[in-house]
């Protein structure tokens, strides 16, 4: 089967190529399944050096770091994975490339076999790992049958499993002992890869892991000598005496008497003796200083991440969320375009070719991010443009209010569309229509009485919903004190169309243009 690279190189497709990992680990070589610790210990110097290795295009201990900085911070995890959550959450659509009947037939195996496939949110969620790494690798694990040539999963494999190559650095290759310097090039259409585009330059120095590295070790820090801080006055004292006439022996005791009560919380000692707790307050114009710098330096963090602070620090006002929330939205918005742009090249155009040959035209898939609407604001425009004469899309309307098209047998409030519509109410409807036309020419105080006569009309069997169980308790009773023992038996009465009634008033009234919100 030939297929083309991204290149337009044709190859011929082997089964065995697609469906044989090419990038597992082990437990020895160079792609090992287990790594060493780099955080532990970490002293300025030495996050230096990994950093400047980086550079260099040595990749392994930075990247096994920044894997490290989200176990070990929990607010640097929390918004990281706040921003990879807004998209991998998001139900990806898939746009045909034309209208022709096979176009739309690929589209429809693309949205079956990939975007609903139940790995999809975690195949987004691993590509989003560039955002701290700058770039990230899923091997893709194909199987074919009669049917289709289709991912079975999607599996994330560690950056520090790869390398670029040492002439450009941006050509991505696998290491491996086959060739032990320059690694060895990936598998067409075996893998899936994303960079995050943060900024212009190598994708391995384009992660936000390389942004915080050093605010994150700063804070490593100041979280530790607060712990020690904490440690040396968040207690009492211990203050041990003994009189003249002690020996060294007896200090001893004493000594270590002191030294087990902040452990044990118990000590024995010589009855002459005496131990003295005294709280110190010399540590408190100490303490704000190391939380002020671990908060200074989340904020940063938070900022490098989503690009604000006002939803993730304390402080923020209703106002200031609005705004932050605007530029977290156009983040959003560009992540998800950069990851749907990686999985159309490198899963969706593989698929399509695998199934339908060289020439077919892969179809779109879009992750897309929503901009919150004000309906209350939408509802409201609509209104008045009704009452202007503006003919309006219900179905969109719906759609954009979030709520659903009524379906024959449904209970509807306000007017129903003409297909759910009985005999009676097409009937009353065209008479209304009738008489509200002809309104027009007269002023809106007539188009009012019109209203008020239509919904006069029908006030006997609307109000008939409301009584007759009232009227069936008094008939029923055989006293006035069983009259009234049945009425506040009665379990709410049914309104439905006396509330029908009122909306549908209320709602011609306001399209005159004549009904001001109370």
């Amino acid at each position: 089967m030939a297929i083309a690279d991204l290149f337009n190189r044709v190859f011929k497709a082997r089964p065995k190529d697609l469906s044989e990992p090419q990038a597992e680990g082990g437990i020895a070589g160079v792609r090992s399944a287990w790594a060493e610790s780099v955080a532990a210990g970490l002293t300025p110097a030495r996050m230096s050096a990994i950093l400047a290795d980086c550079d260099k295009g040595e990749i392994e201990a930075f990247m096994t770091l920044a894997e490290e900085m989200e176990e070990r911070d929990p607010h640097y995890a929390s918004v990281l994975g706040q921003r990879k959550r807004a998209i991998s959450g998001v139900t990806p659509t898939v746009k045909p490339a034309s209208e022709a009947a096979r176009d739309k037939e690929i589209a429809e195996a693309v949205t079956r076999w990939i975007a609903e496939h139940e790995g999809f949110p975690g195949l987004v969620e691993d590509l989003l790992d560039s955002l701290a790494k700058g770039f990230s690798v899923v091997e893709i694990d194909w199987r074919t049958d009669r049917e289709a040539w289709a991912p079975a999963g999607f599996i994330w494999r560690p950056q520090r499993f790869f390398q670029f190559d040492r002439e450009t650095g941006r050509e991505l290759r696998l290491r491996d002992e086959a060739d032990a310097v320059n690694g060895v090039p990936l598998r067409l259409h075996k893998f899936v890869r994303h960079t995050a585009k943060l900024k212009s330059g190598h994708a391995f120095r384009g992660g936000l892991a390389r942004v915080v590295a050093f605010s994150w070790l700063c804070k490593a820090y100041t979280l530790k000598d607060w712990m020690a801080f904490v440690e040396l006055y968040g207690l009492p004292l211990r203050l041990g005496r003994y009189g003249p006439g002690a020996s060294q022996k007896d200090i001893a005791t004493l000594f270590r008497a002191v030294a087990n009560i902040g452990t044990d919380a118990a000590a024995v000692i010589p009855k002459f003796m005496d131990i003295e707790f005294v709280d110190t307050k010399s540590g408190t114009g100490t303490q704000p200083i190391f939380e002020n710098l671990a908060r200074y330096v989340d904020e940063q963090v938070s900022k490098a991440v989503l690009g604000q602070t006002m939803t993730t620090d304390d402080g923020s006002s209703m106002a200031q969320a609005k705004v932050h929330n605007d530029v977290r939205l156009d983040i959003a918005q560009a992540d998800a375009r950069s990851v749907s742009a990686a999985i159309n090249r490198d899963l969706v155009t593989p698929f399509v070719k695998l199934n339908y040959g060289a020439d077919a035209v892969p179809p779109r898939l879009l992750i897309e991010i929503d901009e919150p609407e004000d309906t209350e604001k939408l509802v409201k425009n609509v209104t008045g443009l009704v009452g202007a004469g503006v003919r309006f899309n219900e179905a969109e309307i719906r759609r954009r209010v979030g709520m659903s098209d009524p379906e024959k047998g449904d209970a509807v409030i306000g007017n129903a569309p003409a297909e759910l519509r009985t005999p009676v109410e097409k009937a009353r409807a065209h008479e209304a229509s009738r008489r509200f036309a002809l309104a027009r020419e007269d002023g809106p105080d007539d188009e009012l009485d019109l209203i008020r006569d239509e919904m006069l009309a029908d006030w006997e069997p609307v109000m008939n919903e409301v009584l007759d169980p009232v009227r069936g308790a008094i008939e029923g009773a055989q006293s006035y004190e069983d009259a009234l023992e049945r009425l506040a038996a009665l379990d709410g009465l049914p309104a439905s169309r006396l509330i029908e009634a009122l909306v549908k008033g209320m709602f011609e009234a306001r399209a005159t243009g004549d009904v001001e919100d109370g």
